[in-house]
């Protein structure tokens, strides 16, 4: 079979996110549209809260926050005290996907494993408390145990350590796109057959010093009384709420799965990404490209699960491209933001993307889009409001953009 006809297909997903941990779990809040944004705890946020909004003065922040979360539960205790959260979120996530798929990582398929993640602030927080000890105590004091994790390969590193996976290892650092190019970086390595079966996704943590990043961006919703404003698309949109997660796909060829006895979960058909000076052009290529690849037209895609996260220029960006590409299937086809339950994941909201399109795809159901109330009359598509759809999808487009002008599109369908 040739590059161009393999087909990459999902085995497996591994999850863990505030609103479940395992796909199945993931999957049903989706479908029954529960969000679980609650106050921080994980850090002091009060530096933060004081220093207010445009707003006004902040309550108290909240937050896509995984609590009673312990890696130990699924990997044993060692080796996980020189771990940051990151590396412990992922690599729970690479062994509920290893599960999922029912594979088993022996010495002859370790060479011909990768690892693709998408990663950018992962590591902020282990940089932050390095630093901050060689400042403040000098170089000869710093704790050696947080330096591994003050690179941005680590946790991808730690799953190939962990696992047994000696094939490529890449960590990809594109920001809000990151989590699907990982996951079109591993398809293309599947399809030039330079690899059997990788571990692809996202990863991003919950931290002070991102959240405070955000924050002083002014890209975080104002929040009133510690109640998030947070609505993608609703002519309210005034920011996101942070969130944080990993998502690891188990990718192979059909091929490969069926002689493994595994049925696909879902097919990755298209893969493209752009990026230019304007990000409306950027994503407008990406989604045709993807389309293209995938040998699709816009009249077969039944569901687009947008990247929108409720800020003023993305939203409206993604609409506009919708109709530019769809033209008068825009109208048709039901459009939702998944952020709109889960939170801005940054890095891994690309990787949460596809696996809630693969439950979708499995279950059909549309994911709705929380907290549409307000029309906004330049953003006036079908946008599932409130709660999901029940409909059976056949083939699904996810689109990611970020604000420096990287626009990534994967088309999914169904096995």
């Amino acid at each position: 079979m040739s590059a161009e006809t393999a087909e990459v297909v999902v085995t497996g997903i591994g999850v863990v996110s505030p609103i479940g941990t395992g796909k199945e779990e993931f999957w049903r809040s989706l479908r029954e549209g529960i969000s679980n944004f609650k106050e921080v705890t994980l850090f002091d946020t009060s530096l933060i809260e004081k220093s207010g909004s445009s707003e006004g003065p902040l309550n108290r922040i909240v937050a896509g926050e995984i609590t009673e979360f312990d890696a130990s539960e699924f990997l044993g205790k060692k080796g996980l005290r020189t771990m940051d959260r990151s590396t412990r979120l992922l690599c729970v996530a690479a062994l509920l996907a290893l599960q999922d798929a029912s594979l088993q990582i022996t010495e002859e398929k370790s060479d011909r494993t990768g690892v693709s993640v998408g990663a950018t602030y992962g590591s902020l927080h282990s940089i932050s408390q390095f630093d901050r000890s060689a400042i403040l105590e000098g170089p000869r004091f710093v704790n050696p145990s947080l330096f591994p994790n003050t690179v941005i390969n680590s946790p991808a590193s730690h799953v190939s350590i962990r696992f047994n996976i000696r094939g490529f290892n890449t960590t990809i650092s594109t920001g809000f796109c990151a989590g699907l190019d990982a996951i079109g970086y591993a398809a293309d390595f599947i399809k030039m057959r330079r690899a059997d079966v990788v571990l692809a996704g996202g990863v991003e943590e919950l931290c002070e010093e991102t959240l405070m990043g955000f924050h002083a961006l002014g890209m975080l919703a104002p929040q009133n009384g510690g109640t998030p404003l947070f609505f993608p698309f609703d002519s309210r949109r005034q920011g996101f709420i942070l969130s944080e997660g990993a998502a690891l796909m188990v990718l192979e060829e059909r091929d490969h799965a069926q002689k493994r006895g595994v049925t696909p979960l879902s097919i990755i058909a298209g893969y493209s990404n752009a990026i230019s000076y304007s990000l409306e052009e950027s994503l407008m290529v990406s989604i045709q490209a993807a389309l293209e690849m995938s040998g699709m037209g816009t009249e077969d895609i039944d569901y687009i699960a947008s990247g929108a996260n409720s800020t003023k220029e993305t939203d409206l960006i993604e609409t506009r491209v919708i109709k530019r590409v769809f033209g008068k299937d825009a109208y048709r086809v039901p459009v939702s933001a998944v952020k709109s339950i889960l939170g801005e994941t940054y890095s891994a909201s690309g990787a949460f993307a596809v696996a809630a399109v693969t439950g979708a795809l499995q279950w059909g159901f549309i994911p709705p889009t929380l907290n549409y109330n307000v029309r906004d009359p330049e953003c006036d598509l079908d946008y599932v409001p409130h709660r999901a759809r029940e409909q059976s999808i056949q083939n699904a487009l996810i689109i990611s953009t970020d604000p420096y002008g990287n626009a990534s599109s994967v088309v999914m369908k169904r096995p």
